[in-house]
């Protein structure tokens, strides 16, 4: 599933291309949607929330989409849409065109009820408006469930919006915390969160996630997709496991040294549990 990250530049790109501009096609290929028609209307903007896309029409109108785990947005220049199954929307005005592929969720609400369709995230990790009353937020949200699993509770997004696998990864191995120590252990969950925000932030206008400052291929990442190479720092393996969520068991990656479970409430799993 992409991060909060890809979907800031998602949206950049969108807003590029459509907003200020009239549209000339809207083809909504899923059953509930096939007879909307927005050409005509202008779009106003496009913005992200967390994972979530929001594509606001002249007329109160807010086109609603979620890339899930394969849907992407392919932007370009007006012209014959690709023959493709996978095609979910296309919006297009007389210079641009973006074609939205295998989305996992299109949907058309009032701007006004938007809220209805995201209010729940928590806050979001690229807001324009970050700083320390949404980053308390943040921090107060995650405290909420003390006992969670910290791994688990930063890809939960009604606690905060943008992280994905690789940022849960990433940060905890930065921070030196065990991705299944409760949160109510985690020292210093501020600047857990804190760190969260600056590292999407960094790399929210490039491609690829680059947490360790050297963009080489193959050096991008601290742990994440290194299971069984050597840590950067200590030289010890790498181990990854599965660990639950409530969108499903996602694996993951980290230092048993530097980043050792504390006391007999985090345990480490064994390596491939």
């Amino acid at each position: 599933m992409p991060e909060g990250d890809v979907v800031w530049l998602t949206a950049r790109r969108l807003r590029e291309a459509l907003a200020g501009r009239t549209l000339t096609r809207s083809d909504f290929r899923v059953p509930r949607l096939a007879t909307a028609d927005l050409r005509g209307r202008t779009v106003l903007d496009v913005v992200s929330r967390g994972k979530h896309l929001l594509v606001r029409v002249e007329g109160g109108l807010t086109i609603h989409t979620h890339l899930l785990m394969e849907g992407r947005w392919q932007v370009g220049r007006a012209g014959p849409v690709p023959r493709d199954h996978r095609v979910r929307l296309v919006l297009a005005n007389a210079e641009w065109q973006a074609v939205g592929h295998s989305l996992g969720l299109v949907e058309l609400l009032r701007t006004a009820e938007e809220e209805k369709a995201v209010g729940h995230l928590g806050p979001d990790l690229l807001s324009p408006s970050w700083g320390g009353e949404l980053a308390a937020e943040a921090v107060a949200r995650l405290g909420e469930e003390p006992g969670r699993a910290i791994g688990e509770a930063l890809l939960d997004q009604t606690r905060l919006a943008g992280i994905g696998n690789v940022y849960k990864a990433e940060v905890l191995f930065l921070r030196g915390v065990n991705p299944w120590t409760p949160v109510r252990d985690v020292p210093d969950l501020r600047g857990l969160v804190e760190l969260s925000h600056r590292l999407l932030d960094a790399n929210k206008a490039r491609h690829g996630h680059i947490t360790t400052g050297e963009p080489g291929r193959g050096r991008e990442h601290w742990v994440y997709g290194r299971a069984g190479h050597p840590c950067r720092r200590c030289g010890t393996r790498i181990e990854r496991a599965g660990q639950a969520s409530r969108a499903g068991e996602r694996s993951t990656y980290w230092c048993p040294h530097c980043q050792p479970a504390r006391g007999e409430t985090t345990p480490t799993p064994p390596a491939g549990a």
